[in-house]
């Protein structure tokens, strides 16, 4: 399935061990996000010199750029227990009162995905963040009783990839925010090369160059592309991987040199052959490619809009005139990204597309 493509976000439980044991332990081994990094240093630092926990953190941004790892840090740095939960796991308030009751001073409470917890564990969890308290409800009705639960002090990391889908009120109770962005390829050389010395691998600076430049400025897909190319260098006998053998691993993989696989590729070709560049519905496309329309949205859009590959458009998706060129296809008169489209009519239309491509 195209969910778990060597480029997607999706993970098997041997690849999750493997990943765990090249994460970072602290912010000094933490490669990239220098803004984010920097602030957190000195939020974690304060806390300590306070003798206090830290404040609750946000972290948002795509998968696989480090969310889970600066909570794991987080809990390093502090000295204190980590624990480990998501948002979909928890549908009721009683789910995250049971774990609320349970934490010990100072630990460091991680939920993933945080935007997707149901409603009234949200609402419990904003009197759990700023009063460390929470009312246990007993009984039904008239004769309902609420038991006021003190906590101890406690962090809770909080992490999403949609930051937009927090309500206010719970996003407000966060003392630090930290988006983080997407990887540069001379940042992914880096985690690549800590990677590669974990693994015992010797790897040459182009064959660095040309794993990072195929990994989608992402670190878990980075790390990912190397113990593949590993694979293939130990089958074929290769002791020191280069550039031209990492090309052909990757190539193999179905992974091409601007980080696109199969599922990508499937997209764009049949916005181009089968229905001339577009624009065409979400629905359409992805019948086109034998995919769902949730796959073709979650999983191959977000990066090929970012490439400047296909664009959203109030009429459908289009493929833009790089796209054409990457398959190999002479861009036709026309094409958005060429020239202004005569489809999208006044100006005002034309400015409201650039915005959504954007």
């Amino acid at each position: 399935m195209a969910e778990q493509s060597l480029v997607s976000g999706g993970e098997e439980p041997e690849e999750r061990v493997i990943e765990a044991a090249l994460r970072p332990k602290s912010l000094h081994d933490f490669v990239g996000q220098h803004r984010v990094r920097k602030q957190l240093a000195l939020v974690l630092e304060a806390s300590k010199m306070r003798g206090r926990s830290a404040d609750h953190v946000l972290m948002s941004g795509p998968p696989g750029l480090g969310k889970t790892t600066l909570a794991m840090i987080i809990a390093a740095e502090m000295n204190a227990p980590l624990r480990i939960s998501s948002g979909p796991a928890i549908q009721h308030a009683g789910d995250l009162a049971a774990i609320l009751s349970s934490l010990s001073e100072g630990e460091v409470l991680f939920l993933d995905e945080i935007h997707r917890m149901s409603r009234p564990a949200e609402e419990m969890l904003y009197m759990a963040m700023e009063d460390f308290r929470v009312d246990i409800v007993v009984g039904k009705g008239a004769g309902a009783t609420a038991i006021p639960l003190e906590l101890p002090p406690f962090t809770l990391v909080g992490a999403t990839t949609r930051a937009g889908l927090l309500p206010g009120p719970l996003r407000d109770r966060f003392g630090f925010t930290g988006h983080l962005e997407f990887y540069s390829v001379a940042e992914l050389e880096l985690v690549l090369r800590r990677s590669a010395g974990l693994l015992d691998l010797k790897v040459n600076s182009a064959g660095f160059t040309e794993i990072a430049g195929r990994s989608r400025g992402t670190p878990r897909i980075a790390n990912r592309l190397l113990r593949r190319v590993r694979d293939w260098a130990l089958v074929h006998g290769i002791d020191q991987i280069d550039a031209r053998s990492a090309s052909a691993a990757l190539d193999m993989y179905e992974v091409d040199e601007r980080g696109l696989d199969r599922l990508d590729r499937c997209v764009l070709e049949a916005l181009i052959t089968k229905f001339n560049g577009g624009p065409v519905g979400l629905s359409t496309l992805a019948i086109a490619v034998g995919e769902e329309p949730e796959t073709v949205e979650t999983v191959a859009e977000p990066f090929l809009v970012r490439e400047g590959l296909l664009g959203r458009t109030p009429r459908g998706r289009i493929a833009m005139a790089s796209a054409w060129t990457h398959l190999g296809y002479a861009v036709p008169a026309g094409v958005f990204g060429q020239e202004t489209l005569a489809l999208f009519g006044e100006d005002e239309n034309h400015a409201e597309i650039i915005d959504t491509v954007g």
